[in-house]
């Protein structure tokens, strides 16, 4: 794999650590991803003192990150049992933002929120790639999902890519079986 013109896997450790800020995960379950221990604060101000920011500076960005995902300031100093599942989601969201990545990876990032709750999740994921300028990879087995957010897809199966494209044309005219299948499937049938 490579990042820009670095070869990942060949890079000794020195030169790889600088890359690991510029691509932050945003997983699936974010009760498994924020420390029940920690106040929300602390969590998100980690990564980015983590990757040489001042504790200080830190703090500052951690109170404009929960401005940008949307929740109160004040949530800073409470725990993530004091959250709502897609409040959570936020509050991973705005982990991931602190390290200043380049490509933002969400695996999953909405499939275990409620619909009305994936919908605002999406439409920030939307509004955060499009004011920072982010690289976002979506990882997703709803290809409604998908259809919303990506503007292309790759679909694989059995870890192969069997077919890639913008998405407009891979949902019009799909050239692989397996894709004609997930359509198919998908709540709200897009075939």
């Amino acid at each position: 794999m490579h990042w820009g013109d670095a070869e990942v896997a060949q890079l000794a450790e020195g030169r790889l650590r600088p890359l690991r800020s510029q691509v932050q995960v945003v997983f699936q379950d974010p009760n498994r991803s924020l420390n029940p221990r920690r106040k929300v604060g602390d969590s998100i101000i980690e990564g980015a003192v983590n990757f040489g920011a001042t504790p200080s500076d830190a703090r500052h960005l951690a109170v404009d990150l929960m401005d940008k995902v949307r929740l109160p300031r004040e949530g800073l100093q409470r725990y993530p049992s004091q959250f709502s599942g897609g409040q959570r989601q936020r509050l991973a969201i705005a982990r991931a933002l602190a390290c200043k990545p380049r490509v933002l990876v969400a695996d999953e990032a909405v499939s275990a929120l409620d619909v009305s709750v994936q919908a605002q999740i999406m439409q920030l994921l939307r509004d955060i790639q499009r004011e920072l300028g982010l690289g976002l990879l979506f990882i997703t087995h709803d290809l409604r999902v998908a259809a919303q957010l990506c503007d292309r897809v790759i679909v694989m199966h059995q870890g192969e890519i069997v077919e890639q494209g913008p998405t407009a044309r891979l949902y019009a005219q799909p050239g692989h079986d397996y894709t004609r299948r997930l359509l198919a499937a998908a709540p709200g049938a897009l075939a």
